[in-house]
This record gives C-alpha cells, sequence and structure tokens, in this order.
C-alpha cells in the first residue's frame, strides 16, 4: 500500500507540472486582441525574433514576396517543409501581421521561427541558435540569400514548360496594340525583380585643379550604415547628423586626372610626353535609387584606446516621417523637382498619404523650408539642453513638399553591452480587417514571446539601433503618376 500511496504521488505531481507548464489543452492562451504573435526564443535568438517583426511591420516587402513567390507551383507554396527561403519568410511574415489566416485574433500568441533558421543553412549559412548573433548582419543574410535564390532562375520560361505556358492570362483584342513611337518597354518578370531595400549610390569625384568630373559610379545597397558623429554638448544627436556625415565630401590625394594630364600635353611643343599628372578630387556620397523600404543601421561599435569594443549608448534623435530629398543625387542640369512641377504649388498643404493616413500638419509651412539641412529629428526647441528623464519632442518640418518622403514602421534596440544583450522590436499593429490599406497608429512592443502597446512617444524615445522606413506618396504625386500612365 506504501509503494502504491508513493506512485499516486509522483503521478499528481508529474500531473500538477504538466498544468503548470502548458495549461489545459482545451484552454490554450489566445492572444489579445489588437497584439501579433511572439516569437519563441530557441536559446539566443532574440536576434531573428527581432528581426522578424520589423520587417512583418513593412507591407511592401511582403507584396513583393507574394508577387516572387507567385512563380512556385502550387504544391510547393502550400507545403509545410521549408524549400525555399522566400516561401518560408512569407509564411512567418504573414502569420506575424496577421494575414494568414482570417480571424488572427483567435490564434495563438506564440510562433516557432526555428525553420527560418533551417532554410537559411540550406544556403549554407551556418547559424547557431544558442549563440548571440547581431540582427543587422541576419538582415544582410536574408537579402543576399533572396538575390542568390532570385537568379537562380531563368529569364524566360523553358520551352518544355507547358505548365508555365498554359499559365499566361489571354490577351483580349483591346489590351493588344500597336506602338509607332519609342521603342516598347521589356516585360517585367517577378523572377528578376529586385526587393524593396534595394538601392543604389552614387560616388562623384571632382578634380581640385580642374573642376573636371568623373563619370559617376553607382554602388548597390540593401541597408545604410549610418556612423554616429562625435555629439556637442548643449545639441542633441539627430538621424540628420548621421545622414549629413554620411554624404559629407572627403578628399582623395593623388589621383590621375585625365584631364589634367591632356591640358599639360596641349601646352608643350613637339608632342614631347607628359607623365600623368596627379591632383586632389573631393569625392561625394548620395543616393542614386532611394528604395521603397529604406533600413537604417545606427553604427553603435566603437573601439577604446587599448582595441577593446565598445557600444556607444547615445541617443539618436529621429522623427515618424523622413524626409530625404536633400540626399537625393540630381543629374547635371536637372532640377530636383523639374520631374513633377505640380509638387511646387504643394508647399503648404497637408499631405495625404496613399493608403489614407494623413501625415501632421506643417507648424508653418513656408516654401523651400524642405531645403533645410536638419528636419529629420530636429528638436522643437534646439536651444535648450534636455533635463534627464524627459524626452525632447521633434519639431513638425513640411512634409507636403517633400517628394521622397518615408514613414518610420519599426525600430529595432539592442539593451546591453557588446559581448552580450537583448534586441526588441517596436512595430505597428497591423491594420484592422475592415480597411486593410490602412497604416494604424498604435505602436507594440515585442520582446521574444511577449507583447504589449506602446506610444508613439516611447518608440522615438528608444535608442534605435535598425531603423525601417518605407516610402509614401502625397496626393500630388499619385495624380503626377496618373498623367503618366495615362500619357503612355
Amino acid at each position: 500500500m506504501r509503494n502504491w500511496g508513493v506512485l499516486g504521488g509522483v503521478a499528481a505531481a508529474l500531473a500538477a507540472g504538466i498544468y503548470v507548464l502548458w495549461g489545459p489543452i482545451t484552454e490554450r492562451k489566445k492572444r489579445r486582441k489588437g497584439l501579433v504573435p511572439g516569437l519563441l526564443n530557441l536559446g539566443n535568438t532574440c536576434f531573428m525574433n527581432s528581426l522578424l517583426q520589423g520587417l512583418s511591420a513593412c507591407p511592401t516587402f511582403i507584396k513583393w514576396l507574394e508577387e516572387f513567390t507567385a512563380q512556385y507551383p502550387v504544391d510547393q507554396r502550400e507545403t509545410t517543409k521549408p524549400q525555399h527561403l522566400s516561401l518560408t519568410l512569407l509564411h512567418l511574415l504573414k502569420a506575424l501581421s496577421c494575414q494568414e489566416v482570417a480571424g488572427c485574433e483567435e490564434e495563438e500568441d506564440v510562433l516557432d521561427a526555428g525553420h527560418l533558421l533551417e532554410v537559411l543553412r540550406m544556403h549554407r549559412w551556418q547559424i547557431s541558435s544558442f549563440e548571440e548573433q547581431d540582427a543587422h548582419e541576419l538582415f544582410h543574410v536574408i537579402t543576399s540569400s533572396l538575390e542568390d535564390e532570385r537568379d537562380r532562375h531563368p529569364r524566360v520560361a523553358h520551352l518544355f514548360d507547358v505548365h508555365s505556358l498554359e499559365q499566361q492570362p489571354e490577351a483580349t483584342l483591346q489590351q493588344i496594340s500597336c506602338r509607332i513611337r519609342g521603342v516598347p518597354h521589356p516585360v517585367s518578370s517577378a523572377w528578376k525583380s529586385q526587393h524593396p531595400f534595394h538601392g543604389r549610390l552614387t560616388s562623384n569625384m571632382v578634380c581640385k585643379h580642374c573642376e573636371h568630373q568623373s563619370p559617376v559610379r553607382y554602388d548597390t545597397f540593401d541597408s545604410l550604415s549610418l556612423s554616429i558623429p562625435a555629439a556637442t554638448w548643449g545639441r542633441p544627436l539627430t538621424l540628420d547628423h548621421c545622414l549629413h556625415h554620411f554624404i559629407s565630401s572627403e578628399s582623395v590625394r593623388d589621383v590621375v586626372c585625365d584631364n589634367c594630364t591632356k591640358i599639360e600635353a596641349e601646352g608643350t611643343l613637339n608632342g614631347e610626353v607628359v607623365e600623368h599628372q596627379r591632383t586632389t578630387f573631393v569625392k561625394q556620397l548620395k543616393l542614386g535609387k532611394l528604395p521603397q523600404c529604406l533600413c537604417i543601421h545606427l553604427q553603435r561599435l566603437s573601439w577604446s584606446n587599448q582595441g577593446a569594443p565598445l557600444k556607444r549608448h547615445e541617443h539618436v534623435q529621429f522623427n515618424e516621417f523622413l524626409i530625404m530629398d536633400i540626399y537625393k543625387y540630381h543629374f547635371p542640369g536637372c532640377k530636383p523637382c523639374q520631374h513633377n512641377p505640380s509638387l511646387k504649388e504643394s508647399v503648404g498643404m497637408a499631405l495625404d498619404v496613399k493608403d489614407g493616413m494623413r501625415a501632421p500638419r506643417s507648424a508653418s509651412a513656408q516654401p523651400g523650408r524642405t531645403k533645410a539641412l536638419f528636419v529629420n529629428g530636429a528638436c522643437s526647441s534646439p536651444t535648450l539642453l534636455p533635463t534627464p528623464g524627459t524626452f525632447c519632442l521633434p519639431g513638425i518640418p513640411d512634409y507636403s513638399s517633400s517628394v521622397y518622403l518615408f514613414r518610420l514602421m519599426a525600430v529595432v534596440v539592442h539593451h546591453g553591452d557588446m559581448h552580450s544583450g537583448h534586441f526588441v522590436t517596436y512595430r505597428r499593429s497591423p491594420p484592422s480587417a475592415k480597411n486593410p490599406l490602412s497604416t494604424s497608429s498604435q505602436w507594440l512592443w515585442i520582446s521574444d514571446d511577449t507583447v504589449r502597446k506602446a506610444s508613439l512617444q516611447e518608440v522615438l524615445s528608444s535608442s534605435a539601433y535598425l531603423l525601417f522606413y518605407e516610402r509614401v506618396l502625397s496626393k500630388a504625386q499619385q495624380h503626377q503618376s496618373q498623367e503618366y500612365k495615362s500619357e503612355e
């Protein structure tokens, strides 16, 4: 009898432990209304969880994944076994943005993203879930792997790919037209479309001696990695300071100038051979092509005099809306607003964003205000130093005259030092089912499987590590683009 009592006590304790850990099966914990699912921490995977939450707040990126994965057969798209990075990523991001199934409020509140690591290992990336990693490095891994997946597919369908050829929609007589002017536009292929984080940098070099400009060089980027300049006492650091420091010109010495060599040769007699003239060039970076989704990485790694890694904890002020006009490269002889003159008349008007959300009206709308150097993250009272424990609200510049305007969608924050820490994410709540094209003004704070609501002021006061912005259009730009399409 005593043995039976011991066995009964052990069984009762085991049942109680199972109940405490998992709870009754019929009463699984459901996600609260207005929140999104959290992600299970598989060891030290907060770097992956925070990045996925940030990407899920970018609807343009999710839409691109939908269009990209539509090229796969249906059986591959519906399988649960990880095969392609794009499909795995799409399923995760749609679930995190409450788009995977209807009635997302009734779904479980914690998801497992471990199969994403399995797919990345198939791309020969050795990522351990038990070692601390960097969220920005994982972002590069994902974008480069998506580019590899895209480049593996042919530009045109194979001759014997009957299924792909039969899926082509039949063109009606009204859709068939003949162009008599210009060259027909090439047919776009979803396989070869660049992801929305893809952008281009321009490198411009000008000789100081003869002012000859070398050909502009273009380089691609998927994120802007900005160093944080040294802070000035009494003046807060802003995102504009980092952007201006990124594109600031620098002198490059001892560069061969072909134009100076040519001028020197023309001044010699009897065609004497002239040595290559070496001068100093001025080099400047600008943004040649701004992406639809802009990822900004604030470099918080620094080094001590002894060579030890240190983390910079300065707060860099940023706004909900980001104006990038002054950082955009324009071809010589082309005015910034020459392609869209209607924007000049829209100065001082409130901006109506394409999905129905209205940007804040400028406090004092004046023409040319966007030409100011520091408008992103500028403090409303720049001469006052914020006291400890308070946050200086950013000023509201004039967004209506901006051509390259972006809206904040998510912020990834790192707590800790260079040796250990934790990543959390601030992101926008998904739009309601009644208005799926709108943008929610409700912000969420997410730490792995913990999700709560947050205010915009809390978001703007965070020490950002990664910033995710999406480009928005004004009514004037939408009207202009419609006119271009009608003219074509």
